[in-house]
């Protein structure tokens, strides 16, 4: 890496500690964080000033950022379609697994695919053409956006949609759709068995914007004949792995690491946070 390259590392590594703080930053906890002297920190804060990117207070003298880096934000997010950034990492997985793809959000309480990669079979396309919309209750994808629902909304849409039986398989009754979910968020993938349309079954994965929060789902389905334990084991691990990639790639990080530039992680420390408990 050049020395070029390296100071837009730091200037960014800079930047990610003080976004993560709770509050304005001392130059000296900065610099403990970083693991860098407090006189180059002090040089990059003074250019990151200079370009109004931070803010310093003169009477306690702690540095912030400013909301110069949410114009940025706004800039960025209204040039970005969730449909562009997803469909390389569509047609990759499709021709890496031979199987089809989809990208899918909710909209008005259903899912609703706005993009399909075809399988070689093309057995799938009247049940995810794009445009289809499809119950959340009984798809992979589907059940994938419902971890975002609080008791509340879930409540409301048993109330409004139902949890009408498309299949045996179907989940019909909110107890066991809750264990479910809760399932599906502790192995970080979910799998559609037969439960929406009789001999295909679909694995899917969340996709999340830079906050964390599940905004759409990806998946891939196919026949039961083909999709054998061994073979769904196979694909979750490429169906999560194409989710995580998509996720990065719209900006978001685990909880408490950051970014290095030699491609580490740096640790940042964080105050006590809930205990997982009952469904948000």
């Amino acid at each position: 890496m050049t020395k070029n390259n390296q100071s837009v590392a730091k200037a960014l590594q800079i930047i990610e500690i003080m976004a993560a703080a709770s509050g304005p930053m001392r130059l000296q906890d900065v610099s403990a964080k970083l693991g860098l002297p407090a006189s180059t920190v002090l040089r990059f804060l003074g250019t990151l000033t200079q370009f109004s990117y931070v803010v310093q207070d003169p009477g306690t003298l702690q540095y912030s950022l400013t909301m110069k880096f949410c114009r940025l934000g706004h800039l960025v997010r209204s040039q970005v379609r969730l449909v562009d950034v997803v469909r390389p990492f569509l047609v990759r997985f499709s021709e890496e697994f031979r199987e089809s793809a989809s990208l899918a959000v909710e909209e008005e309480q259903s899912v609703l695919y706005i993009d399909y990669v075809d399988g070689p079979d093309h057995m799938l396309q009247t049940l995810q053409r794009i445009g289809k919309v499809a119950p959340l209750h009984n798809t992979g994808v589907g059940k994938i956006l419902l971890l975002g629902y609080s008791d509340d909304s879930l409540d409301r849409l048993i109330k409004m949609r139902g949890l009408e039986a498309s299949t045996r398989n179907t989940i019909t009754d909110k107890v066991s759709l809750v264990k479910e979910l809760h399932k599906i968020e502790r192995q970080g993938y979910a799998i559609d068995n037969e439960e929406c349309e009789a001999g295909v079954k679909c694995v899917a994965a969340p996709i999340k914007d830079y906050t964390g929060k599940i905004i759409a789902a990806v998946s891939t389905s196919g026949p039961i004949s083909r999709m054998t334990p061994p073979r769904i084991s196979e694909i979750k691990e490429g169906i999560t792995r194409m989710a995580r990639e998509i996720t990065r790639t719209l900006g978001f990080q685990p909880e408490g690491r950051l970014a290095r530039a030699d491609g580490a992680a740096l640790r940042v420390i964080r105050g006590p946070v809930a205990k997982a408990g009952g469904r948000r």
